[in-house]
């Protein structure tokens, strides 16, 4: 197996984020909406962090435009997260 394949585990988790994200307009309501609905997804994308190298999550984002903009998406959410821009209820 080279450096950027994929398990088929894998390639099915990324396919269920990418075609979730391209249900969404490219769009900032778009954008929106699909962030009202990505709760439902951050376990199946937390596997597919933590079962690739840096170079498979490069390929990915780069063969998968719809997996790229959810991890953008949850990459600004933590980033607003840390700098207290967006609250998290305590029993989080």
């Amino acid at each position: 197996m080279s450096a950027v394949e994929l398990n088929a585990e894998q390639l099915q988790m990324v396919k269920i984020i990418h075609d979730h994200a391209l249900r969404f307009p490219l769009t900032e309501a778009g954008d929106e909406q699909l962030l009202q609905t990505c709760y439902d997804y951050m376990d199946v994308f937390k596997r597919v962090m933590d079962s690739t190298s840096h170079i498979q999550m490069d390929y990915i984002c780069q063969q998968y435009d719809g997996f790229y903009r959810f991890a953008k998406l949850m990459e600004m959410l933590a980033q607003g997260i840390a700098d207290g821009i967006v609250d998290v209820p305590k029993d989080h």
